[in-house]
């Protein structure tokens, strides 16, 4: 079994889908601001990194309308500023108002201008698009049994805006970040309180991008009845996901969700969609056409332009209440949250955690793939580690970063770990379902046929 899949891991999967594309080079933006010129080569670029690179390279004060999100694809060169921003940000509106003795403001927004309010930061050299982000104003407050939240939120002059019952966890918002540095000093004292953390926000992954021409078919896969052994579930947590069509719907279990009802583009696949039917690809593949394996979707995102921590965590155990013995994380950062990882560790034992490493490339942590209770996948591109992809130590295995996914009888292909992740995912759910193993083997064969060393740095 072994051979077969090493034999089907650099065959099939390198011919068919890395030779699809063209290989993935580093997204570029040069704004040359004394010439007025303005090139660019950006294909899976985010609205939050992009804009953070304007408002870098031209000194403007940069303000986006809240929850305003778009995935950047744009190549030119040597255009305007103003036809740039047009291609860059699409079907975005923007207004660039020069200021008397201070630099430009340049408002994004999808509605008024006079909603742009949100300041963006400016991209620092080097930095990580991935960079930990902290809701400054918001704390996780997890009490001991029996205590309760409510007077003591009220004590504190916070919001309760999230919950977590069975853990007992909580999460506070105050008026500004000292009030709730104040709350975290008064907190650490109170007997009832058996742990304060931060909250740290990490945005919505970018989703994938049509594809002009591909030779890979579409998943072709029966369902058949699970065994009376039991069902095998991956619990996908990610953003919403669309019927899938190609009668693949029925892999799909009733999706679950943490924030909110989903308002998803109809004309286009949502991360959470690609993700899924990466995991059925692999699927196809490993169980030879037919499966008993069901995906069930958890919506941590909604229709916000970035999740928090705090609802990955509340995402993991709706998936594992839901059944799940396989969870899928494709998406992360660099903030490292004692509760979440706390949520992972305390989870049960025959639970499998996959993780995407990160496309920044860096060698810095990347959470919650870095987690030791996490398998880290990073991706191969033709039997080499991407060249996007990140290579920290934390990192055990490695898998193709570009998947091909069908949505309304449309090519489309995602790029980054995220794929690689959620491939990895539908490979050690078709393992369990062909051999009828527990989890408890899952991480040998992984690391037996997708096993990679990642030396630090000297």
């Amino acid at each position: 079994m072994k051979n077969f899949f090493r034999g089907w891991f650099r065959l099939g999967l390198t011919l068919a889908l890395f030779n699809a594309f063209s290989a993935f080079a580093a997204d570029t933006l040069a704004w040359r601001t004394n010439q007025n010129l303005v090139s660019a080569d950006i294909r899976t670029g985010t609205l939050s990194k992009l804009l953070g690179q304007v408002a870098s390279a031209t000194g403007w004060k940069v303000f986006v309308e809240p929850g305003t999100t778009r995935n950047v694809s744009a190549k030119f060169k040597n255009l305007p500023p103003g036809e740039a921003l047009r291609l860059l940000l699409g079907d975005l509106n923007f207004a660039l108002v020069p200021e008397t003795n201070a630099p430009p403001k340049l408002f994004v927004f999808r509605t008024a201008r006079k909603n742009a309010t949100q300041l963006v930061r400016p991209a620092k050299p080097g930095e990580s698009e991935a960079e930990a982000k902290l809701i400054a104003n918001e704390l996780i407050v997890r009490l001991k049994p029996g205590a309760k939240i409510d007077e003591l939120a009220r004590l504190l002059g916070a919001k309760v805006v999230g919950r977590i019952d069975g853990l007992n966890a909580y999460r506070l918002q105050f008026d500004d970040q000292a009030a709730a540095d104040s709350a975290r000093e008064q907190l650490a004292s109170n007997p009832d309180v058996a742990s304060v953390d931060s909250n740290y926000s990490i945005d919505r992954p970018a989703d994938a991008r049509e594809a002009q021409s591909t030779s890979v078919a579409p998943p072709r896969l029966q369902f058949k009845p699970p065994p009376d052994t039991g069902q095998i579930i991956v619990g996908l947590v990610d953003t919403a996901v669309q019927p899938l069509g190609n009668n693949l719907d029925s892999f799909l279990l009733k999706q679950l969700s943490v924030a909110g009802g989903a308002e998803l583009d109809p004309n286009s696949p949502s991360h959470g969609t690609s993700m899924a039917e990466t995991m059925l690809r692999s699927l196809e593949n490993i169980t030879k056409g037919s499966t008993s394996v069901q995906i069930l979707p958890v919506d941590v995102y909604g229709q916000q332009a970035s999740t928090s921590t705090f609802d990955i965590a509340a995402g993991i155990i709706k998936a594992i209440n839901g059944g799940a013995t396989i969870v899928n994380m494709s998406f992360g950062s660099e903030g490292d949250s004692p509760f979440l990882h706390n949520v992972i560790s305390e989870a049960p034992k025959n639970i499998i955690f996959i993780g995407a490493a990160g496309n920044s490339p860096v060698t810095t942590d990347f959470f919650p793939a870095a987690y030791p209770e996490v398998l880290a996948v990073t991706a191969i591109d033709q039997g080499k580690l991407a060249p996007y992809a990140n290579r920290g130590a934390f990192v055990s295995l490695g898998a193709p970063g570009t998947s091909v996914i069908y949505f309304n009888n449309q090519a489309y292909y995602v790029v980054g770990t995220s794929a690689s992740a959620a491939f990895t995912s539908g490979m050690a759910a078709g393992f369990m379902d062909t051999t009828r193993s527990g989890t408890d083997k899952v991480a040998a064969f992984l690391k037996s046929n997708f096993g990679v060393t990642i030396r630090p740095a000297k």
